[in-house]
C-alpha cells in the first residue's frame, strides 16, 4: 500500500512541478505565478524530487512478489 501511495504522490507532484515551471516561464498565464522566475526554478526541483519518489514507489511495487 505504501508503494502505491509513493507512486501516486510522486506523479501528482511531478505534474504540479511541471505546471509551476510553465507558469514561471510565462507559458501558462492567468496566475500570480506567471512570469515569476522563482517558480521557473522551484518547478523543476519539485519535478526531480517527485520523479525520484515515484521511481522509488514503482521499484518497490516491482520488487514485491504477487500474493498466491
Amino acid at each position: 500500500m505504501k508503494a502505491w501511495i509513493l507512486l501516486i504522490v510522486g506523479v501528482l507532484f511531478a505534474l504540479m512541478g511541471a505546471v509551476w515551471t510553465l507558469q514561471g516561464l510565462g507559458i501558462l498565464g492567468g496566475s500570480a505565478m506567471s512570469g515569476v522566475t522563482t517558480w521557473a526554478i522551484i518547478g523543476p526541483v519539485v519535478v526531480v524530487v517527485a520523479v525520484a519518489v515515484a521511481v522509488f514507489g514503482a521499484r518497490d511495487l516491482a520488487r514485491r512478489k504477487p500474493r498466491d
